[in-house]
């Protein structure tokens, strides 16, 4: 996400909740806190905000309007179910997309190694000496703070992980796994062979999702951590070609 969007949805958040603290910020944008400081204080000497202790508020005078991060609680619960996974030693690849980043933050402390190719996990869990960290290389691709092409595959031809927590942005009814952005499904997928276990990371919303680009099929999947209201009939694929579903 670029900088002014980033800046609208915070100050859109405003609007509609009133106040909203660094932390609540920066898991819903899935960007580092000392990232959200950094918005704050320039919206604040736009005239767009008031910063507080430890957050904002909107200006007086503004009015409410609709709550524009209504995902955010689900997918704050996916990155807490899929966190708990994860023990000492273990090796683990953070995918591109928005709950990973949030997944990370709850990784703090953890005698693990993280690969990855999001920015904004690195970001995250640069400064953790705990974390064994590598950044995988490639093109940069500024809007969704991530690295893609031939490099980033070609590095994870070398790892072998114990996990990988994977995103979509849709799960059909079929059960196939899909993306909507070409340049990264091959990243996706490579990221996939990589890994002993795939976790794959869907709240509700993602089904049926959108996108055209298939990744894999929930019979490629290991774990499938949704929502409850995720459609029983698709879960019902994940868990009948042996992959176990954890609603949250």
């Amino acid at each position: 996400m670029i900088l002014r969007d980033r800046q609208n949805r915070i100050v859109s958040t405003l609007r509609a909740d009133g106040a909203a603290s660094v932390r609540e910020l920066a898991e819903a944008l899935s960007v580092s806190e000392s990232t959200i400081r950094r918005d704050l204080e320039i919206l604040d000497r736009n005239g767009e905000l008031t910063r507080t202790y430890g957050g904002a508020v909107r200006k007086p005078g503004v009015a409410v309007g609709k709550h524009v991060m209504r995902d955010a609680g689900l997918t704050s619960r996916v990155a807490d179910a899929a966190a708990e996974m994860v023990t000492g030693g273990t090796v683990v690849i953070l995918d591109l997309g928005p709950t990973t980043p949030l997944v990370a933050r709850r990784l703090h402390g953890h005698d693990i190694t993280v690969v990855t190719p999001n920015l904004a996990v690195f970001d995250e869990l640069r400064d953790d000496e705990a974390v064994r960290l590598v950044l995988l290389g490639g093109v940069v691709r500024r809007g969704s703070r991530g690295l893609v092409g031939s490099l980033a595959e070609l590095a994870l031809g070398q790892v072998n992980a114990d996990l990988v927590f994977l995103s979509c942005t849709g799960v059909r009814a079929n059960g196939q796994v899909v993306d909507d952005l070409a340049v990264e499904a091959p990243s996706k997928q490579s990221m996939i062979a990589a890994s002993d276990r795939v976790v794959l990371l869907a709240p509700e919303t993602n089904f049926p999702g959108t996108g055209a680009l298939r990744l894999c099929s929930l019979a490629d999947i290991d774990v499938l951590v949704t929502t409850p209201g995720a459609p029983g009939a698709t879960l019902a694929l994940c868990r009948n070609a042996g992959g176990e579903v954890v609603a949250v």
